[in-house]
């Protein structure tokens, strides 16, 4: 059955995704500093990133086959009730490892986007709750929401303390968990049965995306928002009052830029808008590396958010549209765990560089990676074209 234009399951997870980025706004920010207030050095803050992204990575792997079989609704209220155990474990920790621990569980995203395995789901149930024509916009409407509500929650960040922050995070739990439990049709399997990706059609194609998608989330983790709020921590001395500050607008431009997404796809195509917007940010990253101050620092990170994350709900979008109904669950979890798995991988080694090389050099490894990977991305998908509505 064709989707329909607009379906409330939609909206439901848009409200979900809303109190949940809330909360990373300002938890992306508050635990590198609570972390080093409580002893642990860059190395230990990257190792904890990695852990972090890890357990996200095992989570994404978890809820396929459950969401293929049973349905995204219940995998999402699963989630969200061990982002409550994380945030009720915040609450009550005051060794480091415990911190960790409970970033693990909860799944806190400590990038500027979002990977992991709710947005592995939510980004099926958009795609089955919308007509195929309306994907981009919607996926736009998704992201924006993240962005924008993650900006408020950075805001946030020095008005509260910690403890009221741990709590703010787990009334955010509460309120996914409601969201979820209204998910209708849409949070539906398209088959009962379960097929490896391997046994997929569109399998060489996923294969590739996922390998591509890969060598960008390794760049990426170079540059996670909580590892930038750590560079401007130390480098520029920064404090977590300016910090809340500049990552509000770094979010607010992010989310405006994405309204730009949808209609600069339908004029040019998903994968050039994916290619050229995600190229020039990715030149102004590696100058971050060479800024003179902080203002100079700061400048260059927010001219780079003002175009780096367009190529998210377009990504997401060819995704969706170059697969089938049914591969969908397949090809979101392929995609997102090999972005999460790489993703993992570098932030633990980005400690060590910061230590021994230099402070600000994961921006030029970090953006001279992404700009391999725009132009490897342009070669092999130019010519790949989204399937035609149902």
């Amino acid at each position: 059955m064709p989707a329909p234009v607009w379906s409330p399951d939609a909206w439901i997870v848009f409200a979900a995704k809303t109190a949940r980025t809330f909360c990373y706004g300002f938890l992306g920010i508050l635990l590198p500093v609570y972390l080093s207030e409580l002893g642990a050095g860059a190395g230990l803050v990257g190792l904890t990133v990695s852990l972090t992204l890890a357990a996200s990575a095992l989570l994404t792997w978890a809820v396929r086959r459950p969401a293929e079989r049973h349905g995204a609704r219940a995998a999402l209220l699963a989630l969200a009730a061990l982002s409550l155990g994380a945030a009720a474990l915040l609450l009550l920790a005051r060794a480091p490892w415990l911190v960790v621990l409970a970033a693990m569980l909860g799944n806190v995203a400590v990038g500027a986007g979002e990977t992991g395995p709710f947005l592995t789901l939510e980004q099926v149930v958009v795609s089955r709750a919308v007509a195929r024509e309306r994907l981009p916009f919607a996926l736009s409407l998704y992201n924006l929401i993240g962005y924008a509500a993650a900006g408020v929650g950075a805001a946030v960040t020095a008005l509260l303390s910690a403890p009221a922050l741990f709590a703010v995070f787990a009334a955010g739990a509460l309120v996914q968990m409601a969201a979820y439990a209204g998910l209708g049709g849409a949070s539906r399997p398209a088959a009962r049965r379960s097929l490896p990706l391997s046994a997929l059609p569109s399998a060489p194609v996923i294969r590739r995306l996922a390998a591509l998608f890969a060598l960008d989330s390794l760049a990426g983790g170079f540059v996670l928002q909580s590892l930038v709020a750590y560079w401007l921590y130390v480098r520029w001395g920064l404090r977590l009052e300016s910090l809340g500050v500049i990552f509000f607008a770094a979010q607010a431009l992010t989310a405006l830029s994405l309204l730009a997404a949808a209609p600069l796809a339908r004029r040019i195509g998903l994968v050039n808008t994916m290619v050229f917007t995600h190229l020039v940010s990715n030149v102004f990253l590696v100058a971050m590396a060479l800024a003179p101050s902080a203002a100079a620092a700061v400048g260059l990170l927010l001219a780079r958010q003002l175009l780096s994350q367009m190529d998210v709900p377009t990504r997401q979008a060819y995704v969706m549209s170059v697969v089938e109904d049914h591969e969908r669950e397949s090809a979101a979890t392929a995609t997102n765990l090999s972005r999460t798995i790489a993703q993992a991988l570098t932030p633990t080694v980005t400690g060590w560089v910061m230590q021994a090389v230099a402070v600000s050099a994961p921006f030029v490894l970090g953006g001279g990676l992404k700009i391999v990977y725009d132009l490897l991305l342009y070669a092999t998908f130019r010519k790949v074209k989204p399937r035609a509505a149902a």
